[in-house]
């Protein structure tokens, strides 16, 4: 007991330091182009329902939906498996379903991020089970070395390497989802 004491005081010692990854105008600019991609393979006579992964997505969504220019519907459902930690648990549980029928509609889940692969298998797997018309995936973020599952996705703004991010909606321990930039999380030894 003394040791995981010992460790837990370790641990809070760390000085967090966030490093500039990628710049607000940067995302607002690929968040632009995706919206026009989206815009130009969607359906015109039918709103498309564009799912938002809470928490980490929300602001992704709220700005890719404003490049948007065919009819929509918005939804949103929270999944977790993160635990507050820095990597994946790897159980994936659903904490918030969806309150509209997609049976026949086309349907873009909208992502914060995609690494292991885990929770988008799991969230293809359950709204596949729905009955869709059509269902893409876009993710501002994919980081493939983290990959344990191949799931596809439509439509991706960035590639990123093997680091712990954080800011336009991601978050370490529910801090510093309002940066408006995206950053690398670093824990630094007290000086």
């Amino acid at each position: 007991m003394a040791d995981s004491n010992a460790d837990s005081a370790a641990s809070s010692a760390l000085i967090e330091r966030i490093e500039p990854y990628l710049e607000a105008d940067k995302i607002q600019a690929r968040t632009a182009e995706l919206g026009a991609a989206l815009s130009a393979e969607l359906p015109q006579d039918s709103p498309t329902v564009f799912v938002c992964v809470l928490n980490g997505s929300f602001m992704f969504y709220a700005d890719l939906l404003k490049h948007i220019t065919t009819p929509t519907n918005t939804a949103f459902l929270a999944v977790s498996s993160y635990e507050g930690g820095t990597k994946s648990s790897g159980a994936v549980r659903l904490t918030l379903d969806l309150t509209i029928d997609i049976a026949h509609r086309d349907v873009v889940i909208v992502e914060d991020i995609v690494d292991t692969g885990l929770t988008m298998s799991y969230l293809l797997e359950s709204l596949r089970s729905r009955k869709p018309r059509s269902l893409r995936v876009c993710t501002l973020l994919h980081k493939p070395a983290r990959k344990k599952i191949d799931v596809p996705i439509d439509h991706c703004g960035f590639t990123i390497d093997d680091v712990f991010v954080v800011g336009y909606g991601l978050d370490y321990d529910q801090r510093y989802r309002d940066l408006p930039f995206i950053g690398v999380m670093h824990f630094d030894p007290p000086a």
